[in-house]
């Protein structure tokens, strides 16, 4: 049965480093089995929204609440294994095998090996990763199969929620068109919760059920992509709109 209360909550977060707001009382409720994208220039607070979820910085002001628990010191270790969290680059550790970055946390949480594996080739097969790169250092591997390695570790432990941060924006033009595609795919045959940041509006498109525009950390406007496109609640929002289609056109 679809559940109608939101997975993940910020409750008046605000997170201030060296005097400017990064996130500045931001409330936002997250639908489960739903792929919202944070959108926005350079600047805007969507990374950091993104680790504030995960909890890998903490707000200065407000809550960030996840499945009605809020996240604290005390538990955000606990709750951080419930999400999987895939970074610009990769974030691969270079002196481990695909095959032991992938199995990292699961070995360290002292699951079985034979589980560890079976969940492996599953997920090799999801994200279209050949099963003999696995033994292959990250160095060996081209960009799209670092990130597809990355993605792979970040499911090991099957999260409720995926969290990626620009994902894609380090690869180049045709391997992030093939790797869109794959994504898109792994999103809708997991029906996970997926929280998204992106600068591009075409890629926020392409996944995003639910678009979020930040503007000095706050949102600027929310909703489907052509809510954006059609009536852009400011001249912000026309403006970036107006610029992201120039981008492509020239591309």
């Amino acid at each position: 049965m679809e559940s109608h209360e939101p997975l993940l909550q910020l409750c008046g977060v605000t997170k201030t480093y060296a005097g400017l707001r990064a996130v500045d009382a931001l409330d936002l409720a997250v639908m489960p089995a739903q792929t919202t994208v944070f959108i926005g220039p350079s600047g805007c607070g969507k990374s950091t929204t993104i680790r504030l979820i995960n909890g890998l910085i903490l707000p200065d002001e407000g809550r960030v609440v996840f499945d009605g628990e809020a996240l604290t010191p005390r538990n955000v270790i606990s709750m951080r294994r419930r999400m999987g969290y895939v970074i610009q680059d990769g974030g691969l550790f270079p002196h481990l095998t695909a095959r032991e970055n992938v199995g990292l946390m699961a070995r360290h949480l002292r699951r079985p090996r034979d589980e560890i594996e079976t969940r492996m080739t599953e997920l090799a097969s999801l994200t279209h990763f050949p099963l003999d790169g696995l033994d292959r250092f990250p160095q060996e591997l081209s960009g799209g199969q670092r990130q597809r390695v990355s993605l792979m570790r970040a499911l090991m432990l099957d999260p409720e929620v995926l969290l990626l941060d620009e994902p894609l924006g380090a690869l180049d033009p045709m391997i992030r068109y093939e790797l869109q595609a794959d994504l898109r795919e792994v999103f809708q045959t997991l029906g996970k919760t997926v929280v998204l940041v992106t600068h591009d509006l075409g890629e926020a498109a392409f996944f995003g059920q639910d678009i979020v525009l930040m503007r000095d950390g706050r949102i600027e406007q929310r909703g489907a992509m052509r809510e954006l496109l059609d009536a852009p609640a400011s001249d912000f929002v026309e403006r970036f709109v107006t610029a992201q289609r120039s981008l492509h056109e020239l591309s």
